[in-house]
């Protein structure tokens, strides 16, 4: 292990690492992409099944999610303006719970991405089905793996720039299909006409049709719809002016959770009731169709096609970046932390995008489970990164307190007891992953990854002679050349 540096300045001010990233993001597109983290196929698409479950009490369960969310987002960009750096909350982990837990954390998110570009995969496949019916999902999935995985590979400016684009096409849509809705509520038009009315909301069965204990259960596909908001800390090491940009895009994400996930909901479930919904069908592409406006569900359906290959994209930045600052702390193969010519860690990204390719295989062998099965092992492997980010944040609100950590310009409301609740919230969530039958197959790929991460460190120990305690600093600089 190399020598670490104090990650503070002269004036005890965070100050990030050189990491060999270009500083390519400007303040437009991490404002977009943290927007964009907050749309993506977990609403578009799991929104259905969910419905099919909770029915209209789906949305409070989103306004609970969102809250816990919100605190966590506070949380990591209180430890982001301490000191940003790409690997965020592994780093964080790192620091604050010792070299394992960022090894462990670090891995777990690549996990995440991995298993959420599955997702993504998927769903714009079935999103493709819906206009070419004759085309396999697999071939759907191949070709937009494909392609992303080139963007990918030219440049972070690039990806902002297909990230900001995708993002502004999901919020206009999702604004243009409250403001369609809320007119189909007062006007009357479409061919909806009285059927559309706010007392869908209670009038069919109850606010909770199947009961409060089915409502729950469904918290888990919720979570995974919030799963990409902290995507925000990862762009840390890129952006131009963290300072300012990364607490304007934490700030606005109440606003974006009222009006995408519990505004939209609200209005899609008084145009249209619960029980026209179908698990297997986008709930806004049904809604539109419902309402019979021209061409509507299959712009909507475009829109949601949108939103699938923009996470999907996400994830493979990500991923390659979190392979890179593994790689840095010599948590991976070295190989891993090389950049190419244009500054990306294009090897890093290569190996995940092929792991990316299960997805592909899945949905050539089981199309009708492969979505399902993927959003519940990304779900448990958010549980377990938003935990990190709590615990590291209530280690150092800790190390404030006395006096051994400068404080942070951007401090979170409610400190460490928030962040303590927020913790039980997600421990609650993993139990009901464990009570609900069709979630449980996130905790057998858990056990078995937890194995694979524990034999994988004690290798790196016996090999590396890794050290068990000891401060985070900046990823090797070796590790930046060609």
């Amino acid at each position: 292990m190399t020598t670490r540096e104090d990650p503070r300045d002269a004036g005890g001010r965070s100050a990030a690492p050189e990491e060999g990233y270009h500083r390519g993001l400007g303040g437009r597109q991490v404002q977009m992409i943290a927007i964009g983290g907050a749309i993506g196929v977990g609403l578009f698409m799991g929104a259905g099944a969910n419905i099919a479950r909770a029915g209209p009490s789906l949305v409070l369960m989103y306004a609970l999610a969102g809250c816990v969310i919100f605190v966590i987002m506070r949380a990591l960009g209180e430890l982001l303006l301490y000191r940003p750096v790409s690997g965020s909350f592994a780093e964080y982990a790192r620091e604050f719970l010792g070299p394992f837990y960022g090894y462990a954390t670090g891995w777990t998110y690549w996990l995440l991405w991995v298993v959420t570009g599955m997702a993504e995969l998927t769903a714009a496949a079935i999103y493709v089905h819906y206009w070419f019916p004759a085309v396999p999902q697999w071939l759907s999935a191949l070709a937009f793996l494909l392609v992303l995985f080139g963007a990918n590979l030219v440049s972070v400016r690039l990806f902002g720039e297909i990230e900001f684009w995708f993002s502004m096409v999901k919020v206009t849509a999702i604004i243009g299909m409250i403001v369609i809705g809320l007119g189909v509520l007062t006007l009357g038009f479409s061919r909806a006409g009285d059927t559309a009315t706010v007392t869908n909301l209670w009038s069919h069965d109850g606010f909770f049709p199947n009961g409060v204990g089915s409502s729950l259960l469904t918290l888990q596909g919720v979570m995974f719809a919030y799963v990409a908001v902290e995507l925000v800390g990862v762009t840390a090491g890129e952006s131009a002016d963290p300072e300012r940009s990364l607490p304007r895009a934490i700030n606005s994400l109440p606003w974006r959770i009222v009006l995408f996930y519990v505004g939209s909901l609200t209005v899609i479930l008084a145009v249209v009731r619960w029980t026209e919904f179908d698990s297997g069908v986008s709930p806004f592409v049904a809604a539109f169709a419902e309402i019979g406006i021209p061409f509507g569900a299959a712009v909507v359906n475009f829109v949601v096609l949108t939103a699938a290959l923009s996470s999907c994209n996400s994830g493979m930045y990500s991923t390659g970046r979190m392979l890179r600052d593994l790689a840095g702390n010599s948590e991976a193969p070295a190989r891993f932390g090389r950049l190419n010519g244009r500054q990306s860690p294009a090897f890093a990204i290569s190996v995940s995008v092929a792991l990316m390719g299960i997805g592909v295989v899945l949905n050539y062998l089981v199309p009708e489970k492969a979505f399902g099965y993927v959003t519940s092992v990304a779900t448990a492997c958010g549980l377990w990164t938003w935990s990190m980010i709590l615990v590291s944040h209530l280690r150092y609100r800790r190390g404030v307190l006395a006096g051994r950590l400068p404080a942070s310009s951007f401090p979170a409301p409610g400190g460490s007891v928030a962040s303590a609740v927020a913790l039980l919230a997600l421990l609650g969530v993993g139990v009901l992953m464990g009570v609900d039958p069709d979630a449980r197959i996130s905790l057998y790929v858990g056990t078995v990854w937890a194995v694979c991460l524990l034999l994988g460190w004690f290798a790196m120990r016996r090999g590396q002679h890794l050290p068990t305690t000891g401060p985070p600093g900046p990823a090797r600089p070796e590790l930046a050349a060609n």
